[in-house]
């Protein structure tokens, strides 16, 4: 089977693997469609682990089943997560599902970018998902990151009328915003460097954007009333997004750190100012189980509507210049791969 595999340096080559062999309480899946993350394109988190096979957002049909593997059956179209929890450490019994060493221990195999994968026991058992007939291949590549949009908002208890600031309108913030408008949030305002972007923002159903290098805070204050805002989403790896969001949320609100940092960077945080006012920095990585559900849902009943997000549809034979439109962020937002497409087929 083909494979986009990841080398160093944002090096993508299409090559042969072997069809992996399935075992007890395993499946094999054939890949129908697979997302471009934001982190498949993050050279100081990926190299580390090249040369592999990447992707993640995937949907998929069921094509071989193992032994003792009676809940599913072959045609069947699923999300298949490859992350999944143990359900049973002391983390996940607290509710913290993506602490788990299980789940920053397990994945898939090869990977989502491929034309076929094995998913292990463990993740068939609590990490394969049906797609109703309402949610496409395209809309199944949204169930993850949707479900750690999901998982965000859910930590900070975001409520109907509050307003929220996202910094950074790639996917995510994107995500965020239509997330947010269909969870009854009050203005709505986003920030980034690219005029493409900002328009995108603009067409989800942001009230106010600007330009991500004005001033920020006094930007915000003059768009709500002349309040802060009572939620910051931070959307982007930059450094200048955090201290920006840290002047940017007023007195009891929440700082929601969706991004992160390059490693070894640090935010200084005014703890004495946050303190005195019960501002919340609240960090979120990955989704549970319970938020892929969700996100399943809020698809099928066209809650989040996301098919105007996508921008390319590629074949996994373009691969690099997948990976090359979400690491450049010039003018593409949601980039699917399909492993059985052929060339230049449907763009």
């Amino acid at each position: 089977m083909r494979v986009a595999m990841y080398h160093k340096g944002m090096d993508i080559k299409i090559e042969e693997l072997p069809v992996p062999k399935i075992g007890p309480g395993e499946m094999l899946v054939k890949v129908l469609a697979g997302g471009i993350c934001g982190s498949d394109v993050l050279q100081w988190y990926r190299d580390k682990t090249a040369p592999r096979v990447l992707g993640h957002e995937i949907s998929a049909e069921i094509v071989e089943l193992g032994q003792e593997v009676d809940r599913w059956k072959k045609g069947d179209r699923v999300f298949v997560a490859h992350h999944i929890p143990c359900n049973t450490c002391h983390y996940c019994l607290k509710g913290y599902h993506t602490a788990c060493e299980t789940l920053h221990t397990t994945n898939y195999d090869p990977g989502g970018f491929a034309e076929y994968l094995r998913v292990p026991a463990l993740n068939v058992d609590r990490g394969v998902f049906l797609l109703p007939d309402e949610v496409s291949d395209d809309e199944g590549t949204f169930v993850e990151p949707l479900g750690c949009v999901i998982r965000g908002q859910r930590l900070v208890h975001l409520q109907p009328g509050q307003s929220v600031l996202v910094l950074g309108a790639g996917i995510s913030g994107l995500l965020h915003l239509l997330l947010a408008r269909a969870a009854g949030a009050g203005r709505l305002m986003a920030t980034d460097i690219n005029e493409y972007r900002l328009q995108a923002a603009e067409r989800v159903g942001a009230d106010a954007v600007t330009h991500a290098r004005s001033d920020i805070p006094a930007w915000v204050r003059q768009e709500n009333g002349g309040r802060p805002a009572d939620l910051v989403v931070v959307c982007t790896g930059a450094l200048s997004a955090f201290e920006q969001a840290l002047k940017s949320v007023d007195r009891g609100g929440t700082v929601l750190c969706f991004a992160t940092t390059e490693p070894g960077e640090y935010v200084q945080v005014p703890m004495n100012e946050f303190w005195r006012n019960e501002i919340k920095l609240m960090p979120s990585y990955g989704c549970a189980p319970l938020d892929a559900f969700a996100a399943i849902e809020l698809l099928r009943s066209r809650r989040v509507p996301v098919e105007q997000l996508i921008t390319h549809r590629l074949s996994l034979d373009e691969a690099d210049l997948g990976f090359k439109l979400v690491a450049e962020a010039k003018e593409s937002i949601k980039v699917i791969l399909y492993p059985h497409m052929a060339a230049g087929r449907n763009r």
